[in-house]
């Protein structure tokens, strides 16, 4: 069996790691690791035939090849190969989690280090117990800054993340109702999340906290370096200014900017933007370079997205949903301008026993508010979907959708991941 020393010399002859056989480049390592529906270890030969530079497998694998790496278990090996990496700078390790805008605020904080910083970070939502170590493999000598989005859906999960990407740092952006079937409700979703803070409590790191929240304040006691932002009391101060179309913030307290007017959706994204100042802060990016960068960011993936298409004006906001999100995605809507109104909405993942009960507020919020047209999608709101337009699937949706040809509407489309809503749009 080989340790991770000697792994690590042949992974800094080939820094490149990956875990997919269809996406394999010449020189790849290849980690042949078992999931619930495949083995890995069986394409082990076909990826050092694809060009891989080796395989690293669990499983005795037949034939006599030294480009194939036995381990113990190819996983745990991952994480301790990205642990012995990450043990190699001496750089800010800055780790994100929350439920709601944990992504949106990676990519802002992400674009407002980049301008004074080689800043390496995670791609789209490699969160997981995978995506962490492959994210942290990526960083190369060059990086001055690492930020690391952490996601989870049950307790114990971001303790084991910490164990090797070793935050310095640490926001968790809020603790809503969301995974609320594996956290066992929102003070399992406090326990989980905070799991985060934890970690930097005992090894005297820093956080950033969103003032605004007591909850967060609560999590964060015994951590001796603090950063605040908030909208009433914190080192920076900032609010509002503008959310009928684009969101534009207004910065009071902690930086001489003017305002910053984003390519954001929705109000709701304000303690994502002012995190990301907030970091920006204390990393000493001047003030004119937060608010480029700040101002040329473009959500995409379905992230808080406004597309215009012939003369509609949609916000896509289908990568994720919770009942927190959920709400203030609504509410948002809700109080912009436009005189035509259509909500499409999928049913949202992981609440458990919850789920009927969370559908049904979510029913009641919508009845609560004036609409065009309203649109719900999958099973969880087969019963409760009253006198709304109701689909069983997003291509039912969808084609109802085509059939109308509404123009000079304004549209909302959201819902978890597991719906896909964004084909609506195909």
């Amino acid at each position: 069996m080989m340790n991770i020393e000697e792994l690590y010399k042949i992974y800094l002859k080939n820094p490149s790691v990956q875990t997919d056989t269809r996406k394999l480049k010449h020189g790849d390592i290849y980690f042949a690791l078992k999931g619930a529906n495949h083995n890995g270890n069986a394409y082990a030969k076909q990826a050092l035939e694809s060009g891989a530079s080796y395989s690293v497998v669990d499983e005795d694998i037949d034939g006599e090849d030294s480009r194939i790496i036995r381990v113990d278990d190819v996983l745990t090996t991952l994480q301790q190969l990205s642990k012995f990496h990450r043990l190699q700078f001496d750089i800010p390790f800055i780790a994100i989690t929350g439920s709601n805008g944990k992504t949106t605020t990676k990519e802002l904080i992400h674009v407002v280090l980049s301008s004074k910083y080689k800043t390496y970070t995670t791609e789209g939502n490699l969160n997981n117990h995978i995506g962490i170590p492959l994210t942290i493999l990526k960083i190369k000598k060059d990086a001055e800054m690492a930020v690391i989005e952490m996601g989870a859906n049950h307790q114990k999960e971001i303790e084991g993340y910490c164990k090797y990407a070793l935050p310095t740092h640490a926001l968790i952006t809020n603790c809503g109702k969301a995974h609320l079937e594996g956290f066992g409700g929102v003070e399992g979703v406090r326990k989980g999340k905070g799991e985060l803070f934890d970690f930097i409590r005992m090894n005297q790191g820093s956080v950033f906290l969103f003032n605004d929240y007591d909850y967060l304040i609560k999590m964060a006691e015994g951590i001796n370096s603090v950063k605040t932002y908030g909208t009433i009391q914190a080192d920076l101060v900032g609010d509002v200014s503008d959310d009928n179309q684009f969101l534009s913030v207004s910065v009071k307290k902690g930086a001489n900017i003017d305002g910053i007017n984003t390519q954001l959706v929705g109000g709701y994204n304000l303690p994502n933007v002012l995190a990301a100042v907030c970091i920006g802060k204390a990393f000493e990016v001047p003030d004119d370079k937060i608010k480029s960068a700040l101002e040329s960011y473009q959500p995409s993936n379905s992230r808080s997205q406004l597309i215009k298409k012939d003369s509609n004006e949609i916000i896509l906001d289908a990568y994720n949903a919770n009942p927190s999100s959920m709400k203030l995605a609504i509410e948002n809507f809700a109080k912009m301008s436009g005189n035509k109104k259509i909500l499409m909405l999928g049913s949202m993942a992981e609440l458990g026993d919850e789920s009927q009960h969370e559908h049904q507020q979510l029913v009641d919020l919508i009845k609560s508010y004036s609409w065009n047209q309203v649109v719900l999608v999958g099973s969880a709101f087969s019963e409760i979907h009253e006198s709304f337009n109701y689909f069983s699937k997003v291509d039912e949706a969808k084609d109802w959708f085509k059939s109308q040809g509404f123009t000079e509407a304004q549209i909302l489309i959201k819902g978890s991941r597991s719906m896909q809503m964004e084909k609506l749009l195909d």
